[in-house]
């Protein structure tokens, strides 16, 4: 029989690491709070110490003739490692300051021996600490032993109190990320279903009970995507199948017993708009899973541009250098601006000669080339600008003529938005209309 999984909802899972920072910060803090109280302590025992070692050197200075304290001096740096010696007008010291341990160990010592009691680090260069006093109005300097001018407990204080500052901020951390893990997990595996990517899966065995529940629910809309995915793709070969095997028909019928030529041109037309249609929602409709690439500009434009063979409908000019690089998909690039070409031979007509004069140049900025494409036709309404790359979007000038599907400049649009792109419609100020295409340049930028 298998064990019933434990459910802890993220406000409880939250609460107990919380809970547990806050045990390790105030352990932390408890323990730093004893070091500096410990290093008080030692700070009054060792200005206790220095005032008896004071007080015994003046007594001894005191108790000899004038003549015999500098032998007395050199008998206790000898036996007892003390330096005693006097103290004379040109002899330069420095004062510590209040914040360091010299400083507290000098107020004690003051306290206890009277504010006359000179403390010092250095003397003369040399340092330590020193202690300045008068007997019998003869100034004598003592450097204290080195055990007693620095503590151990100073360090430890410190230690403990970096622990603690430490301790704080990894539990911060830590928890921090423990809460983002699973939302950053969400994040990206909703990235990798919006880019066509449906196998990608979350756990959904984590103790959370929110999060799993979280999880399950995307791994059961990915499974479903990934089902109507695939029968998305079944119907549209189907469509394309069942649809173009009467069209070909059609034609075939058309070509052999319509006897009229101008009525057979006209019906050979009308299946041949109808192919196109067909061509354009499959087209719309093809999954977005795309393979980015380094892909020469000039030459891809100069290839979509020769199927356009009519000069007395549409004429072509590239301006684009022959060495930019594209990352791009090659063939959802080239449908661009097949779609753009077939856009303007449409709707993108002079009045005067009724040709569609097309242009088509680039920019480059930092790391994007922005390419455009501009005929000199009559342009769009500045209110339906917006609207042109909606899908079965046409304005009043494509619906006169009524020989498209809607779908062109959506088609664009899409296509560049699986390849990291973006495009941008406007209108020329000197007429016409301007489609801008701003795709990553192959190569980073150079100075």
């Amino acid at each position: 029989m298998t064990a019933k999984k434990v459910a802890l909802s993220l406000f409880w899972r939250t609460f107990f690491l919380l809970l547990v920072l806050l045990a390790a910060c105030v352990a932390t803090w408890v323990q730093t709070l004893h070091a500096l109280d410990a290093m008080a302590v030692d700070a009054r025992r060792d200005a206790s110490h220095l005032a008896s070692l004071v007080r015994l050197s003046s007594e001894a200075l005191r108790q000899v003739e004038r003549g015999t304290r500098p032998a007395l001096a050199k008998a206790l740096a000898a036996r007892e490692g003390m330096l005693l010696q006097s103290r004379a007008v040109a002899d330069v010291w420095t004062t510590p300051l209040a914040d360091e341990r010299p400083g507290e160990l000098a107020a004690e010592l003051q306290g206890l021996l009277g504010r006359e009691l000179v403390v010092a680090t250095s003397v003369n260069g040399q340092g330590g600490l020193w202690l300045g006093f008068t007997v019998d109005r003869e100034a004598w300097w003592l450097r204290a032993p080195a055990s007693l001018s620095r503590s151990p407990t100073t360090d430890l204080g410190l230690a403990w109190l970096g622990a603690a500052i430490a301790v704080s901020l990894a539990g911060a951390v830590l928890i921090a990320q423990r809460i983002n893990r699973p939302l950053r997990d969400l994040s990206f595996a909703a990235s990798r279903i919006r880019g066509g990517e449906y196998e990608s899966r979350l756990d959904e065995t984590t103790i959370t009970s929110e999060i799993r529940e979280v999880n399950m629910g995307f791994n059961r809309m990915a499974r479903e995507l990934a089902k109507v995915e695939e029968d998305r793709a079944v119907m549209l070969a189907g469509i394309s199948h069942d649809l173009r095997t009467p069209l070909a028909r059609l034609r075939l019928e058309a070509e052999m017993s319509v006897v009229d030529d101008e009525a057979r041109a006209n019906m050979a037309s009308d299946i041949a708009q109808l192919d196109a249609i067909i061509d354009k929602f499959m087209d719309y409709a093809r999954p977005g899973e795309t393979h980015l690439r380094p892909v020469l500009l000039s030459k891809l434009i100069d290839r979509e541009a020769a199927s356009f063979r009519d000069p007395s409908e549409i004429r072509i000019t590239s301006k684009v250098s022959s060495d930019i690089e594209v990352l791009a998909d090659e063939v959802e690039l080239g449908r661009v601006f097949a779609n753009l070409f077939e856009n303007a031979r449409r709707y993108g007509r002079t009045l005067d000669t009724g040709i569609a004069m097309v242009t088509v140049s680039h920019q480059r900025t930092g790391n994007w080339v922005i390419c455009t494409v501009r005929d000199h036709g009559p342009g769009a309404a500045p209110e339906k600008l917006a609207q042109l790359t909606t899908p079965f979007f046409r304005g009043d000038a494509a619906r006169t003529a009524a020989t498209g599907a809607g779908l062109g400049l959506a088609i664009v649009d899409k296509a560049m938005q699986r390849m990291g792109g973006q495009v941008d419609v406007a209108n020329a100020p000197e007429g016409g209309l301007v489609v801008h295409l701003r795709l990553r340049h192959a190569r980073q930028a150079r100075p």
